[in-house]
């Protein structure tokens, strides 16, 4: 009678830990790329080599000490330099390794062949964001954290794509050869997307090359794989595939966007629109820092509110905003902003928080800086 009770918790703890086990999932993900499953059976073959060695030496191990063991009467047996077990030890590793090296050899030459492309993507890592340019097609943008202040504050419940959300994803057609060339314009930070198989070191002045053909359309997501900053945390990449159909549909939309933004810099804008679109430019590049009322956090990151370069001559604000100033942690926008949204920036802290400057910096006076710059 006493079983009962021992086979209802048996099952019970079976259940239990049968459910919790189906949870816990450390193995690789096989991917999405032709790439991501090499890789993948790579780990699987060297993993079943080292399973099948573990479970042979073990096993050799543990009989030994059982049938072998001194209470039995066994006695040790005296041999000294062998040649048959010299040999053993050198051709079996060796050869276990030829067969861990072949795979893996053709699988790294895969890895870093990125000839034939048919789209080409400079990757720039910036503090906390990336940069994406498609060569040859006049296409390009920054990709920006979205996760709400709320949910990092621990203000809202967060959900299961908590900081791995941005405002424009890199978007890549499906079945393409995309080429990726990786860099950075500050920091070393690293572009890694776990289901491309694709992680690559972002360096300042140096190009790295990486490469993907997508199987099937999605969301890929993934993270800046180095620390690079106290929002290094906050610096996710959004992959989306396309079919090749509308993927030629985006960029042609794209195209047109470029264009447009063009068009505005010749545009009269009034005080009143240039604060409204610097608004929101403030909060996707500005507020990491500088805080969302521009109480920023000193000494590192000076307050806006109040300061002097934001209540100062107009000149010296725009020129901090365009040039970045060295030494410091602040980031020179010239390259990063648009002329329209490096005019809405400055005209936004001139007049947030009770600064109430009412100037304002227009798109021609920061093109009129940008080719002064070129000259």
């Amino acid at each position: 009678m006493m079983r009962h009770p021992r086979v209802w918790m048996g099952l019970l703890l079976w259940s239990i830990f049968s459910q919790a086990q189906a949870a816990w999932d450390v193995n690789m993900a096989p991917g999405v790329t032709a790439v991501s499953h090499a890789v993948f059976d790579l780990h699987m073959t060297i993993f079943w080599i080292c399973a099948v060695i573990g479970v042979l030496v073990f096993g050799a191990m543990f009989w030994s000490m059982i049938v072998h063991r001194r209470s039995t009467g066994q006695q040790a047996a005296h041999f000294h330099e062998s040649t048959t077990v010299e040999i053993l030890w050198t051709v079996v590793p060796f050869v276990i390794l030829l067969v861990m090296a072949i795979p893996a050899t053709k699988t790294l030459i895969d890895i870093y062949d990125t000839s034939e492309s048919d789209v080409d993507v400079q990757v720039t890592g910036y503090q906390w964001k990336w940069h994406y340019k498609y060569l040859g097609q006049d296409v390009e943008f920054f990709s920006n954290l979205t996760t709400p202040a709320e949910q990092i504050n621990n203000q809202a419940p967060k959900d299961e794509n908590y900081l791995l959300e941005v405002d424009q994803p890199l978007v890549v057609p499906v079945g393409a050869k995309v080429r990726f060339l990786i860099t950075s314009a500050d920091v070393i930070h690293s572009w890694w997307v776990p289901a491309l198989a694709v992680k690559r070191d972002a360096i300042p002045g140096f190009v790295n090359e990486a490469w993907s053909r997508i199987e099937k359309p999605g969301l890929f997501r993934g993270q800046c794989a180095e620390l690079c900053g106290k929002d290094h945390g906050f610096m996710p990449i959004v992959v989306e595939a396309k079919s090749k159909e509308d993927f030629a549909t985006w960029l042609a939309e794209r195209k047109e966007e470029a264009l447009k933004l063009k068009e505005l810099t010749s545009k009269e804008w009034t005080l009143d629109e240039l604060v409204a679109r610097g608004d929101k430019v403030y909060h996707t590049s500005c507020a990491a820092c500088h805080q969302p009322e521009g109480q920023g956090l000193p000494p590192m990151f000076p307050a806006l509110k109040g300061s002097k370069i934001a209540t100062g001559p107009i000149a010296d604000h725009l020129n901090i905003v365009f040039h970045g100033k060295p030494g410091t942690s602040m980031a020179a926008f010239g390259k990063q902003l648009s002329e329209v949204d490096i005019a809405a920036v400055v005209t936004y802290e001139r007049n947030a928080w009770g600064n109430n400057k009412g100037d304002m910096v227009t798109p021609q006076d920061v093109l009129a800086l940008k080719q002064a710059e070129e000259q």
